[in-house]
């Protein structure tokens, strides 16, 4: 099964007077810009990814992807680059980043697995970490680490082009080129494998190939293009 990733899958959860809870709200203007509206809250968001604001904005670096001493070290070790910037303020706060497609999760309570190239935004009061998914093939013994984002809250989600939501079912696994992945979430193990993809099909490709297999059930997020890292071809 699977379908278009859409926005807003479920409203923030009501408080105990049936009021919501103070935190930003987010929403797409059209599917490539994200507006946050912010009323004294904060959000974590893509370094250099805001386009335009209105209202009064404070905005800050923070290294390592605002995930302290060790998600930096990790990041370094693996060379995988996430930087991110706090935003503060009153008013509404456009981001957008290559024209790409923008895509709302909403976690209650859950953890999600994401390229940290295709993170966006996150609510303020999300965790974020690092966590080693595996190697990408044994001969050369890269590893593959992917961010973590957990609480309950709204994350926006980048991809190029739109995004799919494809769903994994007991005893019914998936394959996904490395390349084409964005993110999954629910109760899911991944591994990688060898095998042949469509570039080398077509003698495109060289080398060890290799897909994500995924086993369980939950719900993974793919892009229709691939970018340009070791994926598929080691």
């Amino acid at each position: 099964m699977h379908k278009r990733c859409h926005c807003g899958s479920s409203p923030p959860a009501r408080g105990a007077q049936g009021r919501f809870p103070h935190v930003a709200q987010f929403r797409l203007q059209g599917a490539k810009v994200l507006a946050v509206s912010l009323t004294g809250d904060t959000v974590k968001a893509k370094n250099g990814s805001m386009v335009a604001y209105d209202g009064q904005m404070a905005f800050k670096k923070m290294s390592g992807g605002g995930e302290g001493m060790r998600g930096m070290v990790t990041r370094r070790l693996t060379g995988e680059q996430m930087t991110v910037m706090e935003v503060k303020g009153q008013g509404t706060c456009y981001f957008a980043d290559r024209a790409s497609d923008i895509n709302l999760v909403h976690l209650n309570g859950e953890k999600l697995h994401v390229e940290a190239s295709n993170l966006l935004c996150t609510d303020g009061g999300l965790r974020t970490g690092t966590s080693f998914a595996g190697l990408r093939g044994a001969s050369q013994g890269n590893g593959l680490f992917t961010t973590t984002v957990e609480g309950t809250g709204q994350a926006a989600l980048m991809s190029d082009g739109p995004a799919v939501l494809l769903r994994v079912s007991p005893g019914m696994p998936l394959q996904v080129d490395p390349g084409a992945y964005i993110a999954h979430q629910g109760n899911l193990q991944q591994h990688f494998q060898t095998g042949v993809n469509f570039r080398t099909l077509m003698g495109e490709g060289s080398g060890e190939s290799f897909q994500i297999r995924f086993e369980g059930d939950g719900l993974v997020y793919v892009q229709p293009s691939e970018r340009n890292t070791l994926g598929g071809d080691v």
